[in-house]
Protein backbone atom coordinates (compact mmCIF):
# COMPACT_ATOMS: atom_id res chain seq x y z
CA UNK A 1 0.00 0.00 0.00
CA UNK A 2 1.59 3.40 -0.49
CA UNK A 3 1.90 5.12 2.58
CA UNK A 4 0.97 8.56 1.24
CA UNK A 5 -2.25 7.04 0.71
CA UNK A 6 -2.84 4.91 3.91
CA UNK A 7 -4.06 7.46 6.08
CA UNK A 8 -6.89 8.24 4.16
CA UNK A 9 -7.37 4.85 3.18
CA UNK A 10 -7.83 4.30 7.19
CA UNK A 11 -10.17 7.35 7.47
CA UNK A 12 -12.22 5.60 4.83
CA UNK A 13 -12.64 2.03 6.35
CA UNK A 14 -13.67 3.49 9.78
CA UNK A 15 -16.22 5.30 7.85
CA UNK A 16 -17.05 2.53 5.70
CA UNK A 17 -17.49 0.15 8.88
CA UNK A 18 -19.79 3.10 10.65
CA UNK A 19 -21.71 2.76 7.69
CA UNK A 20 -22.64 -0.52 7.45
CA UNK A 21 -22.80 -0.29 11.48
CA UNK A 22 -25.68 2.06 11.21
CA UNK A 23 -27.55 0.36 8.07
CA UNK A 24 -27.86 -2.79 10.24
CA UNK A 25 -28.23 -2.34 13.89
CA UNK A 26 -29.10 1.89 14.13
CA UNK A 27 -27.53 4.74 14.93
CA UNK A 28 -27.65 3.90 18.38
CA UNK A 29 -24.74 1.51 17.78
CA UNK A 30 -22.40 3.55 16.81
CA UNK A 31 -20.01 3.44 19.58
CA UNK A 32 -16.19 4.39 18.97
CA UNK A 33 -15.00 0.83 20.14
CA UNK A 34 -17.69 -0.99 17.97
CA UNK A 35 -16.89 0.80 14.65
CA UNK A 36 -13.41 0.22 14.89
CA UNK A 37 -13.91 -3.62 15.69
CA UNK A 38 -15.54 -3.53 12.05
CA UNK A 39 -12.79 -1.70 10.88
CA UNK A 40 -10.52 -4.18 11.93
CA UNK A 41 -8.01 -1.37 13.69
CA UNK A 42 -7.35 -1.07 17.09
CA UNK A 43 -9.92 0.65 19.97
CA UNK A 44 -7.55 4.13 19.66
CA UNK A 45 -7.08 4.35 16.10
CA UNK A 46 -10.25 6.28 15.80
CA UNK A 47 -8.97 9.16 17.41
CA UNK A 48 -5.89 9.36 15.14
CA UNK A 49 -8.15 10.15 12.51
CA UNK A 50 -11.31 12.02 13.91
CA UNK A 51 -10.53 14.33 16.94
CA UNK A 52 -13.89 13.23 18.60
CA UNK A 53 -17.02 10.77 18.63
CA UNK A 54 -18.65 13.56 17.02
CA UNK A 55 -16.27 14.17 13.90
CA UNK A 56 -16.45 10.55 12.94
CA UNK A 57 -20.16 10.48 13.66
CA UNK A 58 -20.56 13.75 11.08
CA UNK A 59 -18.22 11.76 8.24
CA UNK A 60 -20.54 8.94 8.65
CA UNK A 61 -24.29 10.96 8.69
CA UNK A 62 -22.23 13.32 5.69
CA UNK A 63 -22.19 9.60 3.82
CA UNK A 64 -25.92 9.54 4.08
CA UNK A 65 -26.67 13.52 2.37
CA UNK A 66 -24.47 12.19 -0.48
CA UNK A 67 -26.56 9.44 -1.13
CA UNK A 68 -29.49 11.30 -0.50
CA UNK A 69 -28.35 13.75 -3.04
CA UNK A 70 -27.79 10.99 -6.10
CA UNK A 71 -30.97 9.89 -5.03
CA UNK A 72 -33.02 13.54 -5.38
CA UNK A 73 -30.57 14.13 -8.99
CA UNK A 74 -31.69 10.53 -10.05
CA UNK A 75 -35.41 11.68 -8.88
CA UNK A 76 -34.85 14.96 -10.74
CA UNK A 77 -33.61 13.87 -14.41
CA UNK A 78 -36.50 11.24 -14.31
CA UNK A 79 -39.11 13.98 -13.98
CA UNK A 80 -40.33 16.73 -16.10
CA UNK A 81 -42.36 19.62 -14.75
CA UNK A 82 -41.19 21.63 -11.65
CA UNK A 83 -44.30 20.10 -10.26
CA UNK A 84 -43.12 16.44 -11.23
CA UNK A 85 -39.59 17.23 -10.20
CA UNK A 86 -40.74 18.36 -6.81
CA UNK A 87 -43.22 15.08 -6.51
CA UNK A 88 -39.99 13.27 -7.28
CA UNK A 89 -37.89 14.91 -4.89
CA UNK A 90 -40.35 14.52 -2.14
CA UNK A 91 -41.15 10.61 -3.04
CA UNK A 92 -37.35 9.60 -3.15
CA UNK A 93 -36.73 11.71 0.69
CA UNK A 94 -39.67 9.41 1.99
CA UNK A 95 -38.55 6.33 0.33
CA UNK A 96 -34.93 6.96 1.88
CA UNK A 97 -36.31 7.46 5.51
CA UNK A 98 -38.19 4.97 5.17
CA UNK A 99 -35.28 2.31 3.92
CA UNK A 100 -32.57 3.58 5.84
CA UNK A 101 -34.24 4.62 9.16
CA UNK A 102 -30.87 4.71 11.36
CA UNK A 103 -28.75 6.46 8.87
CA UNK A 104 -31.41 9.07 8.51
CA UNK A 105 -32.36 9.83 12.13
CA UNK A 106 -28.04 10.47 12.34
CA UNK A 107 -28.09 12.72 9.52
CA UNK A 108 -30.76 14.72 11.12
CA UNK A 109 -29.38 14.75 14.34
CA UNK A 110 -29.58 18.16 15.73
CA UNK A 111 -26.19 18.26 17.71
CA UNK A 112 -24.46 16.87 14.24
CA UNK A 113 -25.57 19.80 12.18
CA UNK A 114 -25.05 22.28 14.87
CA UNK A 115 -21.29 23.52 13.67
CA UNK A 116 -21.21 26.27 15.46
CA UNK A 117 -21.27 24.07 18.22
CA UNK A 118 -18.87 21.76 17.18
CA UNK A 119 -16.38 23.54 14.61
CA UNK A 120 -13.04 23.13 16.06
CA UNK A 121 -13.82 19.34 16.02
CA UNK A 122 -14.69 19.61 12.71
CA UNK A 123 -12.21 22.09 11.20
CA UNK A 124 -9.46 19.82 13.41
CA UNK A 125 -11.14 16.58 11.47
CA UNK A 126 -10.74 17.57 7.85
CA UNK A 127 -9.78 21.63 7.11
CA UNK A 128 -11.19 23.16 4.78
CA UNK A 129 -13.86 20.37 3.86
CA UNK A 130 -17.74 21.98 4.02
CA UNK A 131 -19.29 21.00 7.38
CA UNK A 132 -22.24 18.57 7.94
CA UNK A 133 -24.88 21.29 8.19
CA UNK A 134 -23.47 22.38 4.85
CA UNK A 135 -24.63 19.11 3.06
CA UNK A 136 -28.26 19.76 3.54
CA UNK A 137 -27.70 23.45 1.96
CA UNK A 138 -27.62 22.24 -1.60
CA UNK A 139 -30.40 19.72 -0.91
CA UNK A 140 -32.27 22.59 0.55
CA UNK A 141 -31.22 25.22 -2.61
CA UNK A 142 -32.88 22.57 -5.08
CA UNK A 143 -36.42 22.93 -3.05
CA UNK A 144 -36.62 26.52 -3.08
CA UNK A 145 -35.41 26.81 -7.10
CA UNK A 146 -38.07 23.94 -7.91
CA UNK A 147 -40.84 25.98 -5.90
CA UNK A 148 -39.96 29.02 -7.83
CA UNK A 149 -39.79 27.42 -11.12
CA UNK A 150 -43.65 25.79 -10.24
CA UNK A 151 -44.63 29.25 -9.70
CA UNK A 152 -43.25 30.72 -12.62
CA UNK A 153 -44.53 27.37 -14.69
CA UNK A 154 -48.09 28.00 -13.57
CA UNK A 155 -48.13 31.42 -13.91
CA UNK A 156 -46.64 31.78 -17.80
CA UNK A 157 -49.53 28.90 -18.55
CA UNK A 158 -52.02 29.94 -16.59
CA UNK A 159 -52.74 27.15 -14.62
CA UNK A 160 -52.87 26.81 -10.67
CA UNK A 161 -53.33 29.69 -7.91
CA UNK A 162 -52.64 33.25 -8.00
CA UNK A 163 -49.06 33.62 -5.77
CA UNK A 164 -49.77 37.35 -5.42
CA UNK A 165 -50.13 36.52 -1.66
CA UNK A 166 -48.32 33.33 -1.49
CA UNK A 167 -45.07 33.78 0.93
CA UNK A 168 -41.45 33.43 -0.85
CA UNK A 169 -40.05 30.16 -2.36
CA UNK A 170 -37.65 29.83 0.39
CA UNK A 171 -40.22 29.67 3.32
CA UNK A 172 -42.54 27.40 1.27
CA UNK A 173 -39.57 25.00 0.76
CA UNK A 174 -38.71 25.20 4.49
CA UNK A 175 -42.48 24.01 5.08
CA UNK A 176 -42.46 21.76 2.65
CA UNK A 177 -39.32 19.90 3.46
CA UNK A 178 -40.57 19.87 7.25
CA UNK A 179 -43.90 18.79 6.29
CA UNK A 180 -41.86 15.97 4.72
CA UNK A 181 -39.80 14.80 7.75
CA UNK A 182 -42.64 15.15 9.97
CA UNK A 183 -44.63 12.23 8.00
CA UNK A 184 -41.05 10.32 7.69
CA UNK A 185 -40.56 10.50 11.64
CA UNK A 186 -44.18 9.81 12.44
CA UNK A 187 -44.06 6.91 9.68
CA UNK A 188 -40.89 5.40 11.86
CA UNK A 189 -42.42 5.57 14.94
CA UNK A 190 -45.48 3.94 13.80
CA UNK A 191 -47.91 6.79 14.74
CA UNK A 192 -48.64 7.50 11.38
CA UNK A 193 -50.03 4.53 10.54
CA UNK A 194 -52.20 4.53 13.26
CA UNK A 195 -53.91 7.84 12.34
CA UNK A 196 -54.13 7.10 9.10
CA UNK A 197 -53.61 3.81 7.78
CA UNK A 198 -53.60 5.34 3.93
CA UNK A 199 -52.51 2.99 1.21
CA UNK A 200 -49.25 2.44 -0.39
CA UNK A 201 -50.37 1.61 -4.08
CA UNK A 202 -49.94 3.80 -6.51
CA UNK A 203 -48.88 7.52 -5.39
CA UNK A 204 -48.36 8.25 -1.82
CA UNK A 205 -51.31 10.28 -0.95
CA UNK A 206 -49.65 12.17 1.26
CA UNK A 207 -47.12 13.42 -0.85
CA UNK A 208 -49.90 14.48 -3.15
CA UNK A 209 -51.58 16.73 0.31
CA UNK A 210 -48.52 18.21 1.30
CA UNK A 211 -47.82 19.59 -1.86
CA UNK A 212 -51.13 21.03 -3.24
CA UNK A 213 -50.91 22.31 0.81
CA UNK A 214 -47.80 24.11 0.25
CA UNK A 215 -48.06 25.03 -3.32
CA UNK A 216 -51.65 25.64 -5.01
CA UNK A 217 -53.90 22.48 -5.99
CA UNK A 218 -53.29 22.43 -10.11
CA UNK A 219 -56.00 20.81 -11.43
CA UNK A 220 -55.51 18.58 -14.98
Amino acid sequence: MDQANEPDSLRERLIDAGVDLVMTEGSASLGLREIARRAGVSHGAPRRYFPTHHALLSAIAGRGFTELAARFATAAEAAGTPREQLRGLADAFLAYAGEYGGMFALMFRHDLLDSEAHASDEDADEPGRPRLRESTLPLFTRLVELVTQDRAHHTENGTGPSYDAAPPPALTAAALWTNLHGIAVLRASGSLQLAFPGTREGPDPLVTAVLDAHLGRVDA
